[in-house]
């Protein structure tokens, strides 16, 4: 039996594909023959193979499988000559919300670092608003050696903590607990406090030092060097950061340093840790991330490795199809609508979703975006909503919850910022949207659509700034209209692919606003939304095609008195082509009708109702309807 086109796989095998335990894998082939291909499968470790029979599906046939645990598994079609690999990880290297932490200014007192006894008295905090991740910067000992002061300034004063990612002094390197902090005992502490009310413990990999880190004394040849023989600090021109010593992964004991670089995540782990936020995978080699996921993962098959790597399409590609569990990207910076309908297309209906899963992370220590910046409150809002609604996988760095977009004008860093110095923050500083990121996170639990990274799908809007799309998991189904504009009301036709759910396309049917929690009937494949964003910037709508829509309403003079005289103006435009009737007639639907029967805060029921039962008797299928 000539088998082909076998699906998925990555470069005919050369790298393993991704699925978690929770879902049915499935794989596709062609061939020419009469008889059903026999599916085989097991976990690496295994000896004996599974079978199950492929069944025909239009041209293809299809097999599945159902990965009970994590680990690497290989699957292979009788009369296909190659054995095919998928890394199989946990629900959460899918379906999670990360919290960015930092642990040293979780506390109380300006002026000195917190503990992790501190950090343990914000845990319910962070848990009521719906997060399973936390991630925490390095928690190391920090050099002294060009220690960086406040706002990121040459010059460190005798009380200033500086940068956490320049790692390492006397008192320790990558496998030691910055002392202000508390002792390793502490920390284990943490990560058990955590666990019992459910979330995991990310910690940031940074494989760099600072001038005082015991590798530099103990193996100096594992730094470059420059021609004087003095080891190079890091550069990004036309930034110098002198306070970091970048690593060289190709010295003359390489498998002794690679060796050494593996055993700080395998210590970690043993830890509790189940998270790592590799920093800047995209500058070490990718030889190298292949090697030591592979190793710590024959350890921890449930390790979570998150590539912090901002950079082109191909090296985060590369980076993912080498082991990377997530992965940041640009969404930090698409904000038009035809540039994140590109990129999240890309992202999330492309042979990407085979093995990369992108993480849209709102903001970053080093990220403050222009338009939380500059939009307010009801850009945080829509931010976080979409984030959280167009990927399985989204977070938020601590601040955002308080809309801290306080960034130096015209830049996208942050005015004091925590990564250089203690900081003291008021987690219920009125004006938060701590209870709005705990709704999005409700919904996101409670709605499976929301927990799937591939079955995103975009859908129309005739408004250049309302974004509509969709997710859909057997009977559950959202619809989510978004203002990516946080300064203006906009409105929109939105299209609906009713077809798709069932429905006919000439049927009422029922949406659920789960912002909101109103009840809106729809007709067919056409709809119309009204998006305030200093009210709800985002709207997420589940569609219930199997309830009858109820038409009873309260009897309501204004609609009826509205529905006279707009059809007397149509009739004049119609029937005179009348340009001063025209007119008036768009002047009375857009300040009288149109915000309240646009699905939206001014959306009247009883108006709407009634309005457009008195178009239903002219032969409109609504006002709308019948002013376009």
């Amino acid at each position: 039996m000539k088998i082909k086109n076998v699906y998925p796989e990555l470069e005919g095998g050369l790298y393993s594909v991704k699925t978690e335990t929770d879902r049915e894998f499935f794989i596709s082939c062609e061939t020419e023959s009469d008889e059903n291909p026999i599916l085989k499968y097991k976990k690496s470790s295994e000896k004996k193979w599974k079978t199950a029979l492929m069944l025909k599906d239009g041209e293809k046939y299809v097999g599945s499988f159902l990965p009970k645990s994590p680990g690497l598994y290989q699957y292979s079609i009788d009369g296909y000559g190659k054995i095919l690999e998928v890394i199989v990880e946990k629900k959460y290297a899918r379906f999670a919300a990360w919290y960015e932490m930092f642990p040293r200014s979780q506390g109380i007192q300006p002026g000195k670092s917190a503990t992790f006894a501190d950090c343990e008295k914000r845990l319910s905090d962070i848990k009521k608003m719906g997060f399973d991740v936390i991630y925490l910067p390095p928690i190391h000992p920090i050099g002294k050696s060009f220690r960086k002061g406040p706002n990121n300034s040459l010059s460190a004063g005798p009380n200033d903590p500086g940068c956490p990612w320049a790692i390492g002094n006397e008192q320790g390197g990558h496998k030691s607990i910055e002392p202000e902090l508390g002792t390793i005992d502490d920390f284990r502490h943490f990560v058990k406090e955590a666990k019992k009310i459910g979330i995991e413990i990310a910690l940031d990999i940074a494989l760099q030092c600072s001038p005082d880190h015991p590798y530099v004394k103990e193996h100096p040849e594992w730094f470059h060097k420059r021609a004087d023989g003095t080891i190079a600090y890091a550069e990004n021109p036309p930034k110098k950061y002198e306070d970091i010593y970048p690593l060289n992964f190709y010295p003359p004991n390489k498998d002794e340093m690679w060796r050494e670089m593996k055993s700080i995540f395998t210590f970690w782990r043993k830890q509790g840790v189940t998270h790592f936020r590799v920093d800047n995978p995209h500058t070490k080699p990718t030889e190298f991330w292949k090697w030591v996921i592979h190793e710590v993962k024959k350890e921890y098959s449930d390790t979570v490795f998150f590539a912090e790597a901002f950079t082109n399409y191909d090296k985060l590609e590369e980076l993912a199809r080498v082991g990377f569990s997530q992965s940041y990207t640009y969404f930090t910076w698409r904000n038009g609508k035809n540039e994140l309908i590109e990129y999240v297309t890309k992202l999330t209906n492309s042979y990407l979703t085979n093995f990369l899963r992108a993480n849209f992370f709102t903001n970053t220590p080093d990220i403050c975006p222009p338009l939380i910046r500059t939009g307010g409150r009801p850009a945080f809002k829509m931010r976080m909503a979409i984030a959280s609604t167009l990927s399985s996988l989204y977070g938020i760095y601590s601040g955002y919850e308080l809309c801290d977009g306080n960034a130096y004008p015209g830049t996208e860093t942050y005015i004091d910022s925590e990564k250089y110095q203690y900081k003291v923050w008021d987690w219920n500083k009125p004006g938060n949207i701590k209870y709005y990121i705990e709704k999005i996170n409700e919904l996101r639990r409670t709605n499976p659509a929301l927990q799937y990274y591939d079955n995103l799908r975009i859908y129309n809007s005739n408004n250049d700034n309302i974004l509509f799309y969709g997710k859909k998991y057997k009977d559950n189904i959202l619809l989510i209209a978004a203002n990516l504009n946080p300064h203006e009301i906009q409105d929109a036709r939105v299209t609906v692919p009713v077809e798709k759910f069932g429905i006919s396309s000439d049927a009422d049917y029922i949406v659920e606003e789960l912002i909101t929690g109103k009840n809106y009937i729809w007709h067919g494949r056409e709809n119309y939304v009204r998006l305030e964003p200093q009210k709800e910037p985002v709207y997420i709508f589940r569609l219930d095609g199997n309830v009858a829509a109820k038409r009873s309403f309260a009897k309501n003079e204004l609609a009826i008195q509205h529905s006279k005289k707009f059809f007397e103006l149509r009739e004049k435009v119609v029937k005179h082509n009348d340009v001063y009737a025209r007119r008036e007639l768009a002047t009375f639907f857009n300040n009288e009708i149109l915000w309240r029967v646009y699905i939206g805060e001014t959306f009247d029921k009883n108006y709407a109702g009634i309005i457009n039962a008195e178009a239903k008797k002219l032969g409109f299928l609504s006002i709308i309807h019948a002013y376009f």
